[in-house]
């Protein structure tokens, strides 16, 4: 699912998708779950989109082609107007809805569907294979989150045989959550302590079989997490599969910006250097980064790159960035540029990338961001939330848009 218009991203989804923003440096939050698909054995992807769909169309068609001896596709489904309606996707099931003519057109028993803003590595065959095992008509993956946790999510209830048996989105209701927490039984059943207090959090990953997909979609109802799963738990088998391992909902600034610094890690909780499970993306072909003098702690550079006698510590710098001397980037991500700036036309503007002298710290600069020698862009002793002419506030994070033009000795 790639359609939605990533409101609480902005300003990285003002001129992209969502499932569109550059992830790790060198990659698209799209590549997660179209490599776990690829790596799981599954060939046959739809990707749904609606919202600034341009690049990310591009970078799909760029990224993922299948051989003309191969039954293998990736196909994009835009909303588009048709003889059966001229709406906009109104929520995820609505947008499967939308295109269930297409989907019926091969003879397929499972339907997998997937969220496109989320970081985390999984085996969809193990899915698949507790789906057919248990004999379930829909099964959702789900994850163990502490109390603390449970406000963000939909929380599922399940008994020891994984069976769904209750649903409350976002629960905020003590006593009610107390119900929903997870037996001692189905604790020990997936190696978890005992004593410990957590609850089955909604990761939005659903299998369906083929007839049960069809006929919850013989209704209006808009949306798989609230609408569709809550209807189904009472008159139909949802199973829950439950993964332990690193998932994260990228899905807002803070939460964005924490997942690409945890990379720089030595060892994060998720990696890209995993041979057997690798992540796939656009082969650009870009030359080795050239770093001259520059003194680097705890940072990833990208291909493409050329830094010279500059201080980066905990950052992560993407392809193409140019980063001028006496620079200093800290826990900062500069997602750098879609083309190299090798002439310089216009001399009224700063050349692309970071000038002299400028010192960088929690911020997200996005792509082709010009700024000039002296700047200093910090959230200290500003708002947590502010939007500005150049640059917006976040949780704390200062964003300087794509295309952004930052004038020299400019404080931020």
């Amino acid at each position: 699912m790639g359609g939605g218009a990533g409101t609480r991203l902005f300003p990285l989804t003002k001129d992209r998708a969502k499932p569109a923003v550059p992830l790790g440096g060198k990659y698209r939050i799209v590549d997660i779950p179209i490599s776990n698909c690829l790596n799981s054995g599954l060939r046959s992807i739809y990707v749904l989109t609606q919202f600034n769909s341009m690049s990310l169309h591009r970078h799909i068609q760029a990224s993922y082609k299948f051989d003309n001896f191969s039954p293998s596709f990736i196909d994009i489904l835009a909303a588009q107007q048709t003889s059966a309606g001229s709406q906009w996707y109104q929520g995820t099931a609505d947008a499967v809805r939308q295109n269930m003519r297409y989907f019926l057109e091969r003879p397929y028993d499972y339907y997998l569907i997937l969220s496109g803003d989320q970081l985390y590595r999984m085996d969809f065959r193990a899915l698949l294979h507790q789906h057919i095992q248990m004999g379930a008509d829909i099964t959702l993956a789900t994850k163990p989150v502490k109390p603390h946790q449970v406000s963000e999510f939909g929380i599922m209830q399940s008994d020891v045989d994984r069976r769904i048996t209750g649903f409350i989105e976002k629960p905020s209701d003590e006593s009610a959550l107390q119900e929903m927490k997870m037996s001692r039984e189905l604790l020990r059943a997936i190696g978890s302590d005992e004593e410990e207090e957590l609850f089955q959090a909604s990761m939005g990953i659903y299998v369906f079989n083929r007839s049960v997909l069809i006929e919850s979609l013989h209704n209006q109802l808009v949306d798989f997490g609230k609408d569709i799963i809550p209807a189904s738990i009472k008159n139909r088998h949802v199973s829950a599969f439950i993964f332990k391992g690193y998932w994260e909902d990228i899905g807002t600034i803070r939460a964005f910006y924490e997942a690409n610094l945890d990379l720089t890690d030595m060892v994060p909780e998720y990696s890209f250097f995993e041979p057997d499970s690798p992540v796939y993306t656009h082969p650009r072909f870009l030359p080795g980064s050239k770093i001259n003098g520059a003194t680097l702690r705890q940072a990833i550079v990208s291909d493409g790159c050329i830094i010279s006698d500059a201080h980066l510590e905990r950052s992560l710098v993407g392809i193409r960035s140019v980063i001028q001397s006496g620079a200093t980037i800290r826990n900062s991500i500069v997602m750098g540029a879609d083309y190299f700036e090798l002439d310089q036309t216009d001399s009224s503007q700063p050349r692309m990338g970071i000038g002299r002298n400028c010192v960088i710290d929690r911020a997200i600069i996005d792509k082709n961001v010009r700024i000039a020698d002296g700047v200093v862009i910090t959230p200290e002793g500003k708002p947590p939330n502010l939007d500005a002419d150049d640059y917006f506030i976040r949780d704390g994070i200062v964003v300087i848009p794509k295309n952004a033009v930052i004038p020299a000795g400019f404080w931020i």
